[in-house]
């Protein structure tokens, strides 16, 4: 089996555990460790829950250009999250984080070995949701 006929028929599976993953794990940090959540948060999450149906719907189905619609929402998710990890950790956008909301966007519930923060998780997910679709998207190109 070679990665084209690998990623065909396996790609949106992969991508909707990532989904499922990264979605439990955000409802697992604000509803049981009760961390709120600021609006950057929620704006990724806007975008990350609705992949899981949506992926899910998609798997189930073998929809072969969902990467159509998948990517936009990925890619717009990597952006805002890489923005969040960049307030958390440099210098550069730290003046906005107090005026992100009743929670400022710079607060580090959880900072594993130094850099492993939320958004830097949701960041992850988003990337891995982009080139697993990427692929997906070269695999069906002739």
């Amino acid at each position: 089996m070679n990665w084209k006929s690998f990623i065909r028929e396996n790609g949106l599976h992969l991508s909707w555990v990532v989904a499922l993953t990264a979605t439990l794990g955000s409802l697992y940090f604000s509803e049981v460790l009760h961390f709120a959540p600021c609006k950057l948060c929620w704006y990724q999450r806007i975008l990350m829950y609705p992949l899981v149906i949506l992926l899910g719907i998609a798997a189930v189905r073998k929809e072969k250009k969902f990467y159509l619609y998948a990517l936009p929402m990925s890619v717009w998710g990597a952006g805002i999250s890489l923005y969040h990890y960049l307030m958390q950790k440099t210098d550069w956008f730290k003046s906005g984080a107090a005026a992100c909301g009743p929670v400022p966007c710079d607060v580090d519930y959880i900072d594993w070995f130094h850099f492993v923060t939320i958004p830097f998780l949701a960041l992850t997910a988003f990337v891995l949701i982009t080139i697993l679709q990427l692929l997906m998207w070269a695999a069906e190109r002739k």
